[in-house]
């Protein structure tokens, strides 16, 4: 963040300074006083269970320079009507103020953490790189990533998600993006947008935002996507799969992790890519990455070596633990939609039919939400593709994800081969009796259900064990 004094701070936002002490905001913007960034700006917040008021002498003796907030607070504070719209009109001046920064922006129904985080690792060896910290893609964690960037800032990567039309024209208004990225159009958060076309439409105000000399990197593999062409009079790269894309993805192939390796192919050149992360969709995003990289002016050639070296993203994402027990942990539980729940399914099959030993693989799912009207039969969708894909057993947590279950059932002649569980804590407890050697376990679900949790409790368990199930195996046949 550039510095500044609270009343030039005040005057941007339109508020008035309290208690001034003088010194100046030579610091991030953040909204936890427990992480203080010294010299960082408080921004208070009046939440559902608590108010961040109530902790700005906190993170000013943690080490703020002052508070944005809605009242003054015998603290050095700048005081507004609005906080968060304050916040937005504070990330777009100091954006304003940063002529050589380009600005990137991402979107898509699934995917866009990943594809995040392989292009910030591609663009921060290239140069210095401010990218979005996990999935903080709305309002407020938009402007908070953007109060990031300095000076020194190549390259500013923006994750954008959208719950409604609008959504990201006002993100974009926040920061303009000189290059937009759409990766997808599918069917997360349906309940809340009405149809697909409704999708479209507001993942296209990512490219109606760009500036004739702008360029939209479009996935040339979905027909929603590629008509997005027609919403900017900027440059438009395509990448993907279809022979037509200007960077395509070759010779696809998993190992025995379910880890990508494939070719990248461009006017420029062939380049081979071996990732380390998990899972056949993320090389689409690797693709996606790669070709944003390219149009920003890095080599294709460099986009590839930096592409495998990433080993992990952000977290309960596709993360691989393989544990003291022999058994091995898949945590895909940060989120989940129809589609994510496809991929992730299909790589948990893909480890299984991979492997030369013998293999269980066992889907712990949960509710995926937001899918109004069809939410039923996506999860039903679900329960026949576990099925289909010869998943050896599913764990099914919570009612609302119940009819997974029911369908799984259904669908194939399975008795026990799906287990209904009430909760997390029943969860955790069919795992802890039923888990053995080479077992390899996927946990997917919606971030309300927090199945993160049941994840790290096996983990736990076999880090104290040495074995991640309370099912007997060799060594304890006696018992």
């Amino acid at each position: 963040m550039i510095a500044m004094s609270l009343p030039e701070i005040a005057s941007v936002v339109g508020g008035t300074v309290h208690d001034d002490s003088g010194d100046s905001v030579t610091g991030p913007a953040f909204i936890d006083s427990r992480v203080a960034d010294f010299g960082g700006l408080f921004v208070a917040f009046v939440g559902a269970r608590s108010d961040g008021h109530d902790f700005a002498q906190r993170a000013m003796e943690a080490g703020a320079a002052g508070v944005l907030g809605s009242r003054p607070l015998g603290v050095p504070t700048v005081v507004v009507e609005d906080p968060l719209t304050a916040l937005g009109q504070l990330a777009h001046h100091q954006l304003g103020s940063l002529p050589d920064v380009t600005v990137i922006a991402i979107t898509g129904s699934q995917g866009k953490t990943g594809t995040k985080d392989l292009l910030a690792r591609v663009l921060s060896d290239a140069g210095t790189t401010v990218a979005t910290p996990g999935s903080l893609n709305n309002e407020l964690g938009l402007p908070l990533t953007v109060l990031r960037a300095g000076p020194d800032t190549q390259y500013l990567v923006l994750e954008m998600g959208a719950r409604g039309i609008g959504h990201l024209r006002h993100l974009c208004e926040i920061a303009r993006p000189d290059v937009s990225l759409v990766l997808n159009v599918g069917k997360a958060h349906i309940g809340e947008f009405g149809t697909q076309a409704d999708i479209a439409r507001a993942k296209g105000e990512l490219v109606e935002a760009l500036r004739p000399e702008g360029t939209a990197v479009l996935n040339a593999d979905d027909p929603l996507v590629s008509a997005m062409a027609g919403c900017t009079l900027g440059r438009v790269v395509s990448y993907g799969q279809s022979g037509a894309a200007d960077l395509r993805l070759t010779n696809l192939n998993l190992d025995a992790l379910g880890r990508p390796d494939f070719d990248l192919v461009a006017a420029e050149g062939e380049e081979h890519v071996r990732l380390q992360l998990l899972g056949e969709h993320q090389a689409g995003n690797a693709a996606a990455a790669a070709a944003v990289a390219t149009v920003v002016g890095v080599p294709l050639a460099q986009a590839a070596r930096s592409l495998g070296t990433l080993s992990t993203g952000s977290r309960w994402r596709m993360e691989l633990h393989e544990l003291e027990g022999g058994i091995t942990v898949v945590n895909d539980a940060y989120n989940a939609n129809p589609d994510s729940m496809r991929a992730a399914l299909e790589t948990l099959a893909a480890i299984g039919g991979r492997r030369s030993n013998p293999t269980r693989t066992i889907a712990v799912l949960g509710e995926m939400r937001e899918l109004g009207e069809s939410s039923r039969q996506e999860h039903e969708a679900v329960g026949r593709l576990a099925v289909r894909l010869d998943i050896n057993q599913l764990v099914v947590v919570g009612e609302a994800a119940r009819p997974i279950h029911l369908e799984a059932r259904l669908e194939g002649p399975w008795a026990e081969e799906s287990v209904f569980v009430r909760d997390n804590v029943e969860a955790v407890a069919w795992l802890r009796e039923n888990l053995v050697a080479g077992d390899v376990v996927l946990f997917k679900a919606s971030r309300a259900a927090e199945l993160e949790s049941v994840a790290n409790a096996v983990i736990a368990q076999a880090s104290v064990t040495g074995r991640a199930g309370g099912a007997e195996g060799p060594e304890d046949s006696d018992r």
